[in-house]
């Protein structure tokens, strides 16, 4: 009899156990202050909401500037700022409760001017889940952006080639994304202020942006790939088997951001047009181990095309 109860309290255990991993792999993360963020949906219905006014409010505090295009800039592609006349900056320290980078590449600032004839807002820098933030917080600044008055998001980021067709130094426009491996950033409940409930991702990447980075790449005879890309979590890099895998499901390039910060941009009502630098290829295809400081590098010797490529490409949007 003892044994039988014994055996059962195992059971329950075991249980109990499977059940807290499952548990926390839905939906526990640990805020950046060590406190632990178990309630998502009250976290969504009332703190997201609160913080995004908050965060807004301090940026308007500091500048009017109503933006065209937000562009985010990924790792290693930061220089493109040098670009715009500038109007001003704010870095992402100087607002309370907004989430700050920590990854190498990335300053962490707004910077905000003119590009021609477009008014333009770039995050140099974006934060990432690897950091140890909620979806929610890593969507945070283009929620913001798209509060300013943007109304075209732009996407970029350092990426892993997949495609046995593409290599270091290529450029991929983003035709389509595959998002399952990474949390939805818009789980909780619906701030109907942002977006509808359920919206559609059938189109998420905008066409007419999507010629007009076609027609630059031509202007200036820079290849350009096209494919899907795949949001993992990170920070790891792939195993072999991962890559397979994921590049069997129709990925051609694969990174630790950008999806779901598509997700929240199709949302909220943005245009979105992305674009993969790729910095690196799959370990798979080449028996090479990736490390960051190959990206980060690799990202500054395409600087120069990137930064070609999207200016023109921004004149036509």
């Amino acid at each position: 009899m003892k044994s039988r109860t014994n055996t059962i309290l195992l059971v329950l255990i075991l249980i109990f156990a499977m059940l807290a991993a499952l548990f926390t792999g839905l939906g526990y993360f640990r805020g950046q202050d060590g406190q632990d963020e178990t309630s998502y949906k009250e976290q969504t219905d009332k703190e997201i909401a609160d913080k995004i006014d908050s965060c807004y409010r301090q940026v308007r505090e500091k500048t009017d500037f109503k933006p065209d295009i937000a562009i985010v800039l990924g790792s290693g592609l930061g220089d493109f700022a040098d670009n715009i006349d500038v109007e001003g900056t704010i870095p992402y320290s100087e607002i309370k409760g907004f989430p700050v980078s920590t990854a190498p590449g990335h300053a962490g600032e707004f910077v905000y001017g003119t590009l021609g004839d477009k008014k333009v807002i770039c995050m140099k820098g974006r934060v990432h889940l690897y950091e140890g933030y909620t979806p929610s917080d890593v969507v945070l600044p283009l929620r913001i952006m798209r509060k300013m008055g943007a109304k075209i998001l732009v996407l970029t980021n350092a990426a892993g080639g997949l495609n046995k067709n593409f290599k270091v130094g290529d450029f991929m426009l983003i035709t389509d994304h595959i998002s399952m491996f990474v949390r939805n950033p818009l789980i909780g409940g619906n701030i109907d202020e942002l977006g509808t409930r359920f919206p559609s991702m059938t189109d998420v990447y905008d066409e007419k942006l999507q010629t007009a980075v076609r027609k630059s790449a031509a202007k200036y005879d820079i290849p350009l790939k096209e494919g899907v890309y795949i949001q993992l979590s990170g920070p790891s890099y792939e195993t072999k088997a991962e890559l397979k895998a994921i590049r069997n499901m129709g990925a051609d390039a694969v990174g630790m951001s950008t999806v779901i910060e598509a997700i929240a941009a199709k949302h909220a009502g943005f245009r979105v047009c992305g674009i993969s630098c790729i910095t690196n290829m799959a370990s798979d295809l080449t028996n090479k181990a990736p490390s960051e400081q190959e990206v980060i590098d690799s990202g500054k010797k395409s600087a120069e095309e990137f930064q070609k490529l999207l200016i023109e490409a921004i004149k036509e949007f």
